[in-house]
């Protein structure tokens, strides 16, 4: 694989697991 690949996938990645952090840490915590 190429190296922009690489960093295409890296990047989605951290978007797609920082946005599931973002969502978990703002629901209520019970």
């Amino acid at each position: 694989m190429s190296t922009a690949a690489i960093i295409m996938m890296v990047i989605s990645l951290v978007i797609i697991w920082g946005g599931l952090l973002v969502s978990i840490k703002r629901l209520p915590k019970e």
